[in-house]
């Protein structure tokens, strides 16, 4: 009863900050959801740190069809119980690109085995499965992890097919290079082979 109950406050705050102007331009942009309060990220982040770090609200957050339980769902998911195969049923219920992003950024690249997934997810022919992969390494390369020489030729080889992706993957996988040319001479070197191939 508790958890329905949280649930419903968090639904009556969310309706409270309610902004239909950047709902509706949302939508216009093609960002569909079933609800969608238009929540800014920094109110959304003032909600969540009012709410304590659980996984049960979490996944049931998730499990709503709106925008904002979605987003606050991977602020407030400890890390301890996020387990590979919770991530993997995440990414295929995830609704569109706003939702990946929001979600690599606060939960998936503090994950121990973020590196690990991202590499299995960029892997397979299912494209939210490779933009968040590739977002993944965004982030961690942004950390300056270095990968190895086998990591870094399995990278620039999915990212070399990446390319000729789905928009959605283009840009996850574009974003991903040019951090990885950030970390060295050598990487610059090998990202710009790349995009000189694709004829970027």
């Amino acid at each position: 009863m508790e958890l329905k109950e949280t649930l419903r406050k968090i639904k009556t705050e969310l309706r409270l900050s309610m902004n239909g102007v950047a709902s509706a331009y949302m939508r216009e942009s093609g960002m569909n959801y079933k609800v969608n309060f238009g929540v800014e990220i920094p109110r959304l982040r003032e909600i969540a740190a009012g709410l304590p770090e659980d996984h049960q609200l979490a996944q049931a957050l998730w499990k709503e069809d709106i925008r904002e339980c979605k987003l606050l769902a991977a602020m407030i998911q400890p890390i301890e119980t996020f387990y590979p195969e919770i991530a993997d049923i995440w990414v295929e219920t995830m609704p569109n690109t706003e939702i990946a992003q929001h979600t690599v950024q606060n939960l998936f690249c503090r994950l121990p085995y973020a590196s690990q997934k991202a590499f299995e997810w960029i892997a397979t022919e299912n494209e939210m499965f490779q933009v968040c992969g590739f977002l993944i390494l965004a982030r961690l390369f942004m950390q300056k992890l270095q990968p190895n020489e086998r990591s870094a030729d399995e990278f620039l080889d999915q990212t070399a097919t990446a390319l000729h992706g789905t928009p959605a993957v283009r840009r996850a996988a574009l974003s991903a290079l040019q951090k990885y040319q950030d970390l060295n001479e050598t990487a610059f070197r090998q990202g710009e082979k790349i995009l000189q191939t694709a004829g970027f």
